[in-house]
């Protein structure tokens, strides 16, 4: 079967995946962590898109952004990897791809979900064992959200907004939500959506989404339509008004 051209919806939250190749770390030490957030920050602002999260771990790099047309992301990435890769290899005495092909992204419909995947992400490094506490990490997004510090990579959506009228407020609910956790169910859908390029959201979102980019945003059902018994009625079709 054809691989499916990845989604990008511009103006739509995406969470996108970078894993490196073969599992290997994506940054060794502190220099390369922040040199390659560092480079991030400077592609992203090249090709305008907004960053509202991120979690750079030992051999993955996460982040919730939304493009501006649907070139942006791969052309964000690429610039990543042409930057920072060949000085990786340098520096550690090695050569060859350090990204796992392709990335990964799945789009995320903006407010309630968008918000969920931004905990997510900001949980992520205490979810895998790699930060005590989700504000001990970092190289993540999580102390901007929680005014820890000021992160120039960062750019605040609407939904974190909407947490408070003040940043103490924002700050003290965006707490409250990392402390409660993403709902496993949801954050297993997330995850998915990204790895797999769908898309997550209410049936209208998705309904509409699928309208304006012509192709499935969820995976059909496994094995063939059921087959009719022999001698029952062929299904009514519905003629359109």
């Amino acid at each position: 079967m054809a691989r499916l051209p990845r989604l990008v919806i511009p103006g739509q939250p995406h969470y996108l995946v970078l894993r490196g190749n073969n599992a290997q770390a994506l940054a060794v030490d502190d220099d390369d962590r922040r040199r390659l957030l560092a480079l991030l920050r400077d592609a992203a602002r090249e090709r305008q898109v907004a960053v509202h999260a991120y979690s750079l771990l030992d051999s993955e790099l996460h982040l919730l952004l939304v493009p501006p047309t649907a070139a942006a992301p791969a052309a964000m990435v690429q610039a990543l990897g042409r930057r920072y890769v060949p000085g990786f290899n340098r520096r550690h005495g090695r050569s060859g791809a350090l990204w796992q092909g392709r990335f990964a992204a799945g789009v995320v419909e903006a407010g309630a979900h968008s918000l969920d995947c931004m905990c997510l992400i900001d949980s992520l490094a205490v979810l895998r064992g790699q930060a005590s506490a989700a504000d001990g990490s970092p190289w993540s997004s999580a102390p901007h959200h929680l005014g820890k510090r000021h992160d120039v990579l960062l750019s605040d959506p609407a939904e974190f907004w909407a947490l408070g009228n003040t940043p103490f407020e924002r700050e003290a609910a965006y707490a409250a939500r990392l402390q409660h956790g993403v709902d496993a169910q949801r954050a297993a859908q997330l995850l998915h959506a990204a790895l797999k390029g769908w898309a997550v959201g209410s049936p209208a979102f998705l309904e509409d989404a699928a309208r304006n980019t012509g192709r499935p945003l969820r995976p059909r059902r496994r094995g063939r339509p059921a087959r009719r018994a022999a001698g029952a009625a062929p299904p009514v079709r519905r003629r359109q008004v």
